[in-house]
């Protein structure tokens, strides 16, 4: 009945293929699909680079037409999907492929959807910002091969930009934009900066914990329809296992995966948390650490972050998720302490001896000791911002209704600015 809590949730499932030069057979997929015509996206970084290259030699021999774009950003804008929409729109393609990271991937599921089922861009964008239009139908064939381990993009139907004229970060999200198929090849990550490691692994790191610890599914209110039923549902034994995985991954392999560029091995096992986590948090949900990041990220001013080849200013997803992280644990901790215990187990701390009551503190200092051992700015003040931009970074949290309504913990703007404010130095 209406009103009352829901008792059921849905696990949508990703298809992935993981392995070693897997990238090859992408051109053998589209075939067995009867694709002959896709629109290919990649990182304009990895032209030159065998992701691409071998993604392209897979296509041409299986004689799969394909018109190459590749003016993707950075954490993108709507601008940027836009112009990958326009793009799209242009010729009557029957697949799409994407290689490169979240943003890339991200871009695609954009063109795919507004290509299949045009309509003004701000229909499909989540509500309020947008009007969260659900998607009509099926899209055509996407497959991703994700080069960085992080946004988990190749498991999950969000797609996530920057609203420029908005000045707010904020998404597509519906289950029909999760790519047919994911293609993690640990090859792809060999020639990845330190720093590029770094961030996405902190995304990680975060998809992780804020899905285990997100609301309960039977917490929501019952939908009218089980076709409303949420994309983010909340934490659920399923997901559960997907992020408890992706944690113990993440404490043995993450700074392994940065500290030494050859161990191709522990790139891989974070390329696959990548994954685990998506399919986590994809069914889940994210909350506040998320919902905090978007204006972090969106309103930077000059910052640019090491290995980052830009030509505008970027604080990295990743990083602008962990620096409010440590505060948003100690916040959330009181409303399921066990779960934030657990947590900080997988992630390697001992609770054998911690009290419920520490362990918002015990959480957060691990993610810290990730931090530090990342060589990670200290806190929002290294990255450009001040105490007097509290009020904004409050003010661009506030819409991020898809994410924050997950908190385990109700929260008001007080609570937030108090958060950010913890969040302007971490040690």
């Amino acid at each position: 009945m209406i009103g009352e809590r829901d008792s059921a949730f849905e696990m949508s499932v990703s298809n992935l293929r993981f392995g070693a030069g897997a990238t090859s057979e992408v051109g053998m997929d589209f075939a067995d699909l009867g694709v002959e015509r896709i629109m290919l996206l990649a990182d304009p970084n990895l032209l030159g680079l065998p992701p691409v290259q071998n993604a392209r030699e897979s296509l041409e021999s299986e004689n799969i037409l394909y018109d190459l774009f590749t003016d993707i950003r950075v954490e993108p804008s709507d601008e940027s999907f836009q112009q990958a929409i326009a793009f799209a729109s242009e010729t009557e393609y029957d697949g799409y492929l994407a290689v490169g990271g979240g943003s890339t991937i991200d871009t695609a599921k954009a063109a795919n959807l507004y290509a299949t089922y045009p309509d003004d861009f701000p229909s499909y964008v989540n509500a309020p910002i947008g009007a969260g239009k659900p998607v009509p139908g099926p899209l055509k064939p996407l497959i991703a091969i994700p080069t960085t381990a992080g946004t988990g993009s190749e498991t999950t139907g969000v797609a996530v930009f920057d609203f420029m004229e908005r000045h707010v970060k904020t998404g597509i999200a519906d289950r029909k934009l999760k790519p047919t198929l994911g293609i993690v090849d640990p090859d792809n990550t060999a020639t990845l900066p330190p720093t590029v490691i770094a961030c996405p692994g902190l995304d990680v790191l975060c998809h992780a914990l804020e899905s285990f610890t997100a609301l309960p599914f039977d917490h929501r209110l019952r939908p009218e329809r089980p076709s409303l039923r949420p994309a983010y549902q909340g934490s659920n034994p399923i997901s559960d296992i997907w992020a408890a995985s992706a944690l113990r991954m993440v404490n043995d392999y993450l700074v392994r995966a940065v500290r030494d560029p050859e161990d191709i091995v522990a790139r891989g096992k974070m390329l696959l948390a990548s994954s685990f986590a998506g399919m986590g948090f994809g069914n889940a949900g994210c909350h506040l650490c998320h919902g905090m990041s978007y204006p972090i990220s969106s309103s930077v001013r000059d910052y640019q972050a090491p290995d980052y080849q830009m030509d505008h200013p970027i604080i990295p997803h990743g990083l602008s998720v962990a620096l409010p992280a440590p505060a948003v644990f100690r916040f959330t901790a009181s409303a399921c302490p066990e779960r934030h215990l657990q947590a900080a187990a997988l992630l390697g701390a001992d609770i054998s001896k911690v009290s419920p009551a520490d362990a918002g503190k015990l959480l957060a200092d691990r993610i810290i000791d990730f931090m530090q051992e990342l060589h990670m700015p200290n806190g929002l003040q290294a990255v450009g911002y001040e105490l007097s931009d509290v009020p904004d970074l409050v003010e661009g949290t506030i819409p991020q209704d898809r994410v924050n309504k997950l908190s385990p913990r109700p929260f008001t703007e007080d609570d937030l600015a108090a958060m950010f404010v913890e969040s302007m130095t971490l040690w």
